[in-house]
C-alpha cells in the first residue's frame, strides 16, 4: 500500500488498463453504471487501451462492448481465465492449454466427496450432471442452453479448456481449503465465486495471458493497470505495473495487491479509481 502521490507517479507510464467484471466492474446484479460506463468512454476518448478479462468464453466477451453501449470494441480480452487472449490489434484469437480427458475425469473423482453439480461449456452450450437454480442462473448469464449429460463421463469424453463446479457456499469452503491442501501437478483449482470451483491447467491464469499479450509488443507489463477482486485475479494483479483490488475483495488478492479501492463494486470503485489516481 502506497500513498496517493507515489501512486499517481506511477500511473504515468500506464497505457493499458484491464478489468475482471463480476465484483469489479459491477456487482452481482451485473448492471454497468452511468459513471463507469462516462469512464471508460474518457479511457478511450484520451488514448488509453481498455480490456476485459474474465472466467467467461470469448465468444461471450467479444459481445459485451456493444452491450454495454460502447460505440468502440475492446482492445483486449481475456476469456476462460486466461485459456483465450484476443487482441483487437491483432484483430487475432489466442487459444492456450486444455485439459486432458484423463485429467477432467480426475476433477469429477476429487470432487466426488462433495455436494456439487459439475457442469462446462461445452459445444455452445452448457453441459452439467443435473439441473439446479445456480445452473439455471449460470445458463441465464452465459445465454447458453442447458444440456443434461446422460452420464457423468460425458464430462470427460473430450479434452476441454476448465471444468466447474457449483456446490453451497459453505461446501465451496470446505472444497476450497481440502484442494488447497491437496494439490496436483496436472490442474490448477480456484474459487472465483462463492459458490463456484474452476479447475484448469495449471500454466494458466490471466497473467499467462497478459504475458502473453505483451511478447506481442503492443504494451510492456508495466504499462498496465489491473482491477480484480478475488483469487482467479491474482496473477493478473501480480504481474501488472500496478495491480488493484476492489474494497469488497477476498483478503488474499488485497494482500498481494498495489492498492485497494476506497469503495466496493456496488459504489463505482473502479471509477472512482481512475477519476482520483489516473485522469487528470
Amino acid at each position: 500500500m502506497t500513498d496517493s502521490n507515489t501512486i499517481d507517479a506511477h500511473m504515468k507510464p500506464i497505457r493499458l488498463i484491464i478489468c475482471d467484471i463480476d465484483g469489479t466492474l459491477y456487482d452481482w446484479d451485473r448492471i454497468l453504471s452511468e459513471r463507469t460506463i462516462a469512464d471508460i468512454n474518457r479511457l478511450h476518448e484520451e488514448g488509453y487501451a481498455f480490456g476485459i478479462a474474465s472466467g467467461r468464453p470469448y465468444e461471450e466477451l467479444v459481445d459485451y462492448a456493444e452491450r454495454w453501449g460502447f460505440p468502440f470494441q475492446f482492445d483486449v480480452l481475456i476469456g476462460q481465465n486466461g485459456a483465450e487472449l484476443y487482441s483487437l490489434k491483432q484483430d487475432k484469437l489466442y487459444e492456450y492449454y486444455k485439459l486432458s480427458r484423463e485429467t477432467l475425469k480426475k476433477t469429477t473423482e476429487v470432487m466426488s466427496r462433495f455436494e456439487c453439480n459439475p457442469f462446462m461449456y461445452w459445444h455452445q452450450k452448457l453441459l452439467c450432471v443435473h439441473v439446479d437454480d445456480m445452473i439455471h442462473k449460470s445458463s441465464k448469464t452465459a445465454e447458453r442452453e442447458i444440456v443434461v449429460a446422460k452420464d457423468i463421463s460425458e464430462l470427460y469424453a473430450e479434452e476441454n479448456v476448465k471444468i466447474m463446479f457449483r456446490m453451497s457456499e459453505e461446501e465451496t469452503v470446505r472444497a476450497e481449503r481440502y484442494l488447497m491442501e491437496h494439490p496436483d501437478p496436472d490442474y490448477a483449482a480456484m474459487k472465483t465465486q462463492s459458490t463456484l470451483i474452476e479447475f484448469m491447467d495449471p500454466r494458466i491464469n490471466k497473467g499467462f495471458a497478459l504475458k502473453k499479450l505483451c511478447e506481442l509488443g503492443e504494451f510492456r507489463l508495466e504499462e498496465i493497470l489491473a482491477f480484480g477482486d478475488t483469487t482467479n485475479d491474482n496473477a493478473m494483479i501480480e504481474v501488472s505495473g500496478w495491480g488493484v483490488c476492489l474494497q469488497n475483495g477476498s483478503d488474499d488478492t488485497k494482500a498481494i495487491a498495489d492498492d485497494i479501492t476506497r469503495y466496493d463494486c456496488k459504489h463505482d470503485g473502479v471509477a472512482d479509481y481512475l477519476e482520483t489516481h489516473l485522469f487528470k
